[in-house]
């Protein structure tokens, strides 16, 4: 693909998804029914959560708000990716490329304390479960829902601004789809090992922290059922935390090895190949892995489907 004519000297040039692949077409338009898969799964499961009232509750309050978190994840770089591949170009402004970044940034953090927050509800809901109206009212879960959105801007703006202050020499290939804060920093001038440590202590503190807390609450969630007496109840919780574990690991797990080992490292193939999982992959599972194990919404789906035909 050849790059567009009309390219400015201070754009960036994003060389796309795996360049020296021979069937890039194909692949980008996988990406695209990928987008497509998850932008409705996530739209149908906020919708789900919003019109069923059996599913006003703190647990799917906050699944919802990670349904918005990754429709918006998967629509910051996607879009822009098929775009300049069918018109068949490859620029994207400094502004452009800093506004991205700034979005992915957002979305990932918040998603990492948005997954936090949800495994709290799971301990509360099934090691405290006589106190759990109480803990976990609204005002708290819009609460976690604020936090979780106010900590991954300031953390984004931070990041992006001194990201995209470093002065760029020679070229401006980015060797990604997207322009993630990795792949600019390899394109400065400057040395950026001072700065690299810093997001290794960042990324300590919203990838580790959060994992780590999340692992202490699913260590005790287990402790517990494996008391309980009832084979139901011990199924159905087991089956809400396998669902929200998976979860965690697809998206946590790539997110660790691009932003907590060194960079030099890294070939652009792999931190395209994780950042393919974790910010496309991902959202497109989340909805089917909370879905199809999950008896509340399939019978919500079910009964929405069977009121649209009454009414029809």
């Amino acid at each position: 693909m050849e790059k567009g004519n009309e390219t400015s000297t201070t754009d960036f040039i994003l060389l796309g998804l795996f360049p020296e692949f021979k069937y890039s077409g194909l692949l980008v338009s996988i990406i695209v029914s990928v987008y497509l898969i998850a932008f409705t799964g996530n739209s149908i499961l906020i919708l789900l959560i919003w019109v069923d009232s059996r599913l006003h509750t703190p647990m799917y309050f906050l699944l919802s708000q990670l349904s918005i978190i990754d429709v918006a994840y998967i629509s910051s770089s996607v879009p822009k990716m098929a775009i300049n591949y069918y018109l068949g170009k490859q620029n994207i402004s400094r502004i452009g490329c800093g506004t991205q970044m700034f979005f992915c940034l957002t979305l990932g953090v918040s998603e990492c304390i948005l997954l936090t927050f949800m495994s709290y509800d799971r301990y509360v809901a099934i090691c405290k479960p006589l106190h759990y109206p109480i803990i976990m009212g609204p005002r708290i879960c819009l609460h976690m829902t604020l936090a979780s959105w106010v900590g991954g801007a300031l953390n984004a703006v931070i990041q992006t601004i001194y990201t995209m202050h470093f002065p760029v020499c020679g070229s401006r290939e980015i060797h990604h789809f997207f322009c993630e804060m990795p792949a600019i920093l390899k394109l400065s001038c400057e040395d950026t090992l001072d700065y690299e440590m810093g997001v290794f202590v960042v990324s300590t503190v919203f990838i580790i922290l959060p994992l780590s807390l999340i692992v202490t609450s699913y260590t005790l969630i287990f402790l517990t059922i494996l008391n309980m007496n009832s084979p139901e109840g011990r199924n159905k919780a087991l089956a809400t935390c396998s669902s929200h574990l998976t979860v965690v690991s697809l998206f946590l797990g790539p997110a660790i090895v691009i932003y907590m080992t060194p960079g030099s490292s890294h070939t652009p193939e792999l931190n395209q190949g994780l950042s393919l999982f974790y910010t496309i992959l991902t959202p497109m599972l989340n909805p089917l892995i909370y879905s199809l194990r999950n008896k509340d919404v399939l019978e919500a789906l079910r009964k929405t489907m069977r009121n649209n035909l009454i009414s029809k």
